[in-house]
């Protein structure tokens, strides 16, 4: 991804697709990888993974599971208006730097 390593989404967000197959869904952000620039989105991009029985007794099998989905495809809902938007930074009073909603300045940091 480069630059300075900041995201517009954390996990724990609620965020929605924007671009791909899974366009229009929403989910939980599991996980963020920020030097592929990718994003785990809970139940989303669901891909099968073949497996094979590593030790004795362990059954090998096709596994599905969450796949990757790049970050720019991803916008994090307004608790407010309910709807994706983009996200801004702000300076509070104490001088901590939140993420804020586009659309309606919600915060989207828990202070």
């Amino acid at each position: 991804m480069g630059g300075n390593g900041k995201t517009h989404v954390k996990k724990g967000d609620i965020v929605e697709v924007t671009a791909g197959r899974e366009k229009g869904k929403r989910g939980k952000v599991l996980r963020v990888f920020k030097e592929e620039g990718r994003v785990l989105v809970e139940k989303l991009n669901i891909v099968k993974r073949h497996t094979k029985a590593r030790q004795a007794g362990q059954q090998g099998g096709i596994i599905e599971r969450e796949g990757k989905i790049h970050i720019s495809n991803v916008l994090p809902v307004d608790p407010k208006t309910g709807k994706a938007s983009r996200v801004r930074r702000k300076r509070l009073e104490d001088g901590r730097r939140v993420r804020v909603t586009q659309q309606s300045g919600e915060l989207l940091d828990t202070v």
